[in-house]
């Protein structure tokens, strides 16, 4: 399971096994998992409440390119 990066105690990584999806990201933080679509961005599921949740989609659309980069360099290579 890729890291893409850690912030604010959020880990966003990657599932290895989920490429044959659309681009996304699981998000960890303490018990709560979440996995959010990056492309139209949503949350496909969560675990944590409502505000968190608009925290982890501006934490994905301020480094949309990070993740886009990795993504491709770890399911397309």
């Amino acid at each position: 399971m890729p890291t893409i990066i850690y912030i604010n105690g959020y880990r966003l990584f990657f599932v290895s096994f989920d490429g044959s999806e659309p681009m996304h990201v699981h998000v960890r933080k303490g018990d709560c998992h979440a996995k959010a679509w990056v492309e139209p961005l949503r949350i496909a599921w969560s675990d944590f409440k409502p505000r968190e949740n608009r925290i982890i989609l501006r934490l994905i659309r301020e480094n949309v390119n990070l993740i886009r980069q990795k993504w491709y360099d770890h399911f397309k290579a």
